[in-house]
């Protein structure tokens, strides 16, 4: 009795394991689209002035107004867009109507457009502020002399820009800057994978105690004979 006693509680414990793991991915994923509706929420809020100083736990996604200028100088971040292909973000100074100096992300170009000029001068911009995760491990360093950006690192381009290390991603600019197609701030880069792992929790439960049934079948098979 004992040699299907021992693999069958054993077969039992790991389903009940791998149940619960499915089980708190479920719960996690609940958790995550609470977070990403909150988020949603405080992207598409009123706009607000800008704050004196940017934190990016207590401001970011914070939605502002900014009246001002935009400066000639540019930095190119290369990005590829679905169905569209590779291109550039581009990023400028921006210098608000009480003097300040901070970095605009104006939206994406094609890669054949980065030497057209692009109209600056007063603009009436409503957008987000953010601090940007763009870099991986597999993320090249920045050409800086060859003005090529692989990640939008706010205090590498506030530098280069000679501006304050706070950046707003562009949701709407007026007038608006023919070839430059603003990409707001949203949810999309978020990764949000727990129903997937879920998923193979509960998948990995259903194949272990097929298999443990199986086994102690066997076993079952083997004493009888």
């Amino acid at each position: 009795m004992s040699r299907i006693t021992l693999p069958l509680v054993t077969g039992l414990i790991g389903t009940a394991i791998l149940l619960w793991l499915g089980t708190w991915q479920m719960q996690r994923l609940e958790w995550k689209r609470g977070i990403l509706t909150e988020i949603e929420s405080r992207i598409g809020g009123n706009p607000a002035p800008l704050p004196v100083t940017g934190d990016p736990d207590r401001d970011r996604y914070q939605p502002v107004r900014l009246n001002g200028t935009i400066e000639p100088n540019e930095l190119y971040v290369l990005v590829s867009r679905k169905r569209v292909g590779a291109g550039y973000l581009v990023i400028s100074p921006f210098v608000t109507e009480d003097g300040r100096r901070i970095l605009v992300d104006r939206g994406f170009i094609p890669v054949e457009e980065r030497d057209i000029t692009r109209d600056g001068g007063e603009k009436d911009i409503i957008g987000n502020l953010h601090w940007p995760d763009d870099r991986t491990s597999s993320t090249p360093e920045n050409d800086v002399d060859g003005n090529i950006w692989f990640a939008r690192d706010i205090e590498a381009m506030s530098g280069v820009l000679n501006t304050e290390p706070l950046l707003v991603i562009a949701r709407n600019i007026s007038p608006s800057d023919p070839g430059v197609t603003p990409l707001p701030v949203d949810t999309s880069g978020i990764p949000n994978d727990h129903l997937q792992y879920a998923i193979t929790w509960y998948s990995l439960a259903v194949v272990w105690l097929i298999g443990t049934i199986a086994l102690v079948w066997r076993l079952r098979q083997t004493r009888e004979g």
